[in-house]
């Protein structure tokens, strides 16, 4: 399909053709959901051991009493397991609840209003502060952000990362600049994996930035491949020692999408000095953790014999709902310009970019019809994408053959968008 060269009969044809599809979609009634990255049915089911998995004995092996109060750090051994995630030392971590999002607010929260580095280091004594966004992105911690009255400056992402020349020249020109967020391992939405070089030179931001600066780096998919050939991540870790910057970056990482979703265990890895301002902070807000819930993902991992092979068990699982998404666009979209996307090797969503200022439109016309998206603009700051193209597609909660139903609505809400514009223009 071919919308420079062709005449405006065969637009009209086109039109005329592809309408008639939609409605023979939308008489179907569908009900589809491609919007969250959740994990599926079955992938929660790989983990219902946890259930019971304790037979009453709630004693971890270092004699701690998991019922009860205290251990604001958490478990040694579950800070073994964040360890192992995170690619860091067991004395860098720190575990928390469920959710490594409520770390991400409380770090950031604690750096605004009270400082990781004693009061004189608090953000909002400074007066206006601003927080880099590598778009598209993750459109939580655009809320986050957006919650704590923080003013987002958007980066572009390439295929490395993000623009670390832009990057770079803003922290030089702006010392009001005091974040950056970054998913590192197949970025949300993008699906990209930092590269060496880009690994290196976040980690040398802190020789440049303000000294209260730190990199929020939301390692969500560490473990999240879905094949062994799939690139490995450089360690930021390693890459702040040998630079001298290692309070310049908050690490964080959960179990959420490896066991339960919304009953995982959150890690965050940081310095001995940005641990220190943390959990000063911590303690007025928690008297610790749940740790009955940190002694069963200990033992949980203990019997399923490694995180890897747990992780292989998802991959199998999803692989197949990512190889469908793919298979449509290359199949509808790969020898014209009507839209383009990341082939991701991991994480939980595909990235796909309409032509210009079409996002909204094929998101209302997939509704429509029965398949619901995640709203076009998520992905960036205040919901604005500039080129109102970008689409987040998430396939991992429906069956296979659901998606398979999805992707031939979406690719006709993509079609007919584009006919139409081209009618328009």
């Amino acid at each position: 399909m071919d919308l420079q060269a062709a005449s405006l009969d065969q637009l009209r044809r086109w039109e005329t053709e592809l309408s008639a599809d939609y409605q023979a979609i939308k008489a179907k009634g569908l009900k589809l959901d491609l919007t969250r990255g959740k994990p599926s049915v079955d992938q929660v089911k790989l983990s219902d051991a946890l259930d019971g998995i304790l037979k009453g004995n709630y004693v971890s092996d270092d004699g701690t009493d998991t019922r009860n109060y205290g251990g604001i750090d958490g478990l040694p051994g579950a800070k073994a397991l964040g360890a192992e995630l995170m690619g860091i030392p067991a004395v860098n971590v720190l575990v928390g609840g469920n959710s490594s999002l409520t770390l991400m607010h409380q770090a950031m929260s604690i750096a605004h209003f009270h400082g990781l580095a004693g009061a004189d280091s608090a953000w909002a004594r400074e007066g206006k502060v601003k927080c880099l966004c590598p778009v598209p992105g993750y459109d939580r911690h655009f809320s986050v952000c957006e919650h704590l009255g923080i003013e987002m400056i958007t980066v572009p992402m390439l295929s490395t990362g993000p623009d670390m020349d832009k990057v770079e020249a803003l922290l030089k020109a702006d010392q009001s600049i005091k974040a950056m967020w970054c998913v590192p391992r197949f970025s949300n939405p993008t699906g990209v994996v930092y590269s060496d070089d880009t690994v290196q030179r976040i980690a040398a931001l802190g020789k440049i930035a303000a000294a209260n600066f730190r990199v929020f780096w939301d390692n969500a998919y560490a473990v999240h491949s879905l094949d062994d050939s799939a690139p490995q991540l450089a360690s930021i870790f390693d890459a702040c020692a040998a630079a001298g910057t290692e309070d310049s970056v908050l690490q964080f990482s959960s179990t959420s999408k490896i066991t339960f979703a919304g009953a995982g265990v959150a890690f965050m890895g940081a310095s001995e000095a940005n641990l220190k301002g943390f959990k000063a902070s911590l303690g007025f807000i928690t008297i610790g953790p749940d740790k009955v819930n940190q002694l069963r993902h200990i033992k949980f991992f203990a019997a399923a014999g490694s995180l890897k092979a747990q992780m292989k068990k998802h991959a199998e699982l999803l692989k197949p709902r990512f190889a469908t998404v793919l298979k449509h666009l290359q199949d509808a979209f790969g020898d014209n310009d009507l839209g383009r996307w990341e082939s991701a090797q991991g994480g939980y969503f595909v990235s796909f970019d309409t032509r210009p200022g079409l996002a909204k439109t094929v998101v209302k016309l997939a509704a429509d019809a029965g398949v619901k998206l995640t709203p076009a603009g998520a992905t960036y700051p205040y919901g604005k994408d500039p080129n109102d193209s970008n689409i987040r597609i998430a396939p991992s909660v429906p069956a296979v053959s659901e998606v398979e139903e999805a992707m031939k609505v979406f690719v006709v809400c993509v079609k007919l968008a584009s006919v139409r514009q081209a009618l328009e223009q």
